[in-house]
């Protein structure tokens, strides 16, 4: 298959299946005229690997991975990853949490503006000392 095949059959740009390759994540054929060539196979992978970027995983992190795929056996190695990878999501998730309650807190005293938060409520008397 060539990669218009590979690419029309995915739904995956013909310039995301040359990262793909330049990664290591796909490998193709070539012809003695250079075209790229793939295995009716690559179509499953492709699949696979948008899954996995799905997943927020990192093409360097995937490339890690497919040796697994390719024996059909998770190595310890390879779970140990996928389960630094699910922390590290984690904990993006607790700061973007904490970013979101900020954020929220931002538009509260927006619809709720204070002379504390807001210096142009303030009035003269209120600044001086008593």
């Amino acid at each position: 298959m060539r990669i218009g095949d590979i690419a029309e059959q995915t739904g995956v740009s013909t310039r995301a299946l040359r990262y793909y390759e330049e990664q290591g994540l796909l490998t193709a054929e070539r012809t003695a005229r250079g075209q790229r060539v793939y295995e009716e196979r690559a179509i499953e992978r492709v699949h696979l690997i948008q899954q996995l970027f799905a997943a927020g995983l990192a093409s360097r992190t995937i490339v890690e991975l497919l040796p697994c795929v390719d024996t059909g056996e998770a190595s310890e190695e390879a779970l140990a990853l996928l389960r630094r990878e699910r922390d590290r999501i984690t904990e993006s998730m607790a700061e973007l949490e904490k970013a979101r309650a900020q954020l929220d807190r931002v538009i509260e005293i927006s619809l709720h503006p204070t002379p504390e938060h807001c210096p142009a409520l303030r009035t003269e008397t209120a600044l001086r000392p008593a």
